[in-house]
């Protein structure tokens, strides 16, 4: 009976550690988004410089992470609740760091713009930046408080993002018909919504993980309820 108390003790002190580092990478992969949607914004190369130079820490704590979820269970060989804990931090750590990727990539579009020749960014843009961040920020709230209803409205929220995506790729098209000169820039736009778009995609992963690990169900590939 020790020996299983003191398993217990160190198996939950063990998970207690995987939040917390996963709630740091996923504080410092939100920074990111925002800062390289800043940039893309105020046209600002140092924003988008220091996006791209913090990316190496970014991959550095997402392996170190993935190791830790090895030796948990490889340690304690947890079950049940403790188990899908686990899966659920190993996958919620990956989309984690293609976020990071994502924001790399509009950091790049960003400092790619052309100074000399203002290219006017879509106010939409704003907006969208703030659902997918506030989408992002919900779906590692629902983690921690193991709350799948919050989980699923990060999975409706995804509909306002792709909707502003679509919306944007007609202004861009519109943009380039009317001016060939914009052209460039205007695919610089159109990429960097893609990118938010797919950032929104990795938030609605994670909510699915969260509901995986609550409820033990995979809706993956379901239809929306």
């Amino acid at each position: 009976m020790a020996d299983l108390f003191f398993m217990t003790k160190h198996l939950k002190a063990d998970l207690e550690r995987l939040e917390r580092r996963l709630l740091m990478l996923g504080a410092r992969v939100e920074d990111a988004v925002r800062k390289s949607i800043a940039a893309l914004e105020t046209r600002r190369p140092d924003l988008a410089l220091e996006v791209m130079s913090g990316d190496p820490e970014v991959d550095r704590e997402e392996v170190e992470l993935e190791e830790e979820c090895l030796k948990v269970l490889a340690l304690h060989q947890p079950v049940a609740n403790d188990l899908r804990f686990v899966a659920a931090v190993l996958k919620i750590n990956n989309d984690l760091e293609r976020i990071g990727d994502l924001a790399v990539n509009i950091s790049e579009r960003s400092a790619s713009l052309d100074r000399a020749l203002p290219f006017p960014v879509p106010k939409s843009l704003q907006p969208m930046m703030e659902a997918t961040a506030a989408m992002l920020r919900e779906s590692l709230d629902a983690f921690v408080k193991g709350d799948a209803t919050l989980a699923r409205k990060v999975l409706a929220d995804d509909d306002v993002v792709d909707g502003i995506n679509r919306e944007i790729i007609g202004l861009m098209v519109e943009r380039m018909k009317s001016d060939s000169s914009q052209v460039d820039d205007a695919l610089l736009i159109l990429s960097a919504s893609k990118n938010l778009e797919r950032i929104a995609d990795h938030a609605t992963n994670i909510a699915e993980d969260v509901v995986y690990m609550v409820e033990g169900d995979i809706i993956r590939h379901l239809p929306a309820e």
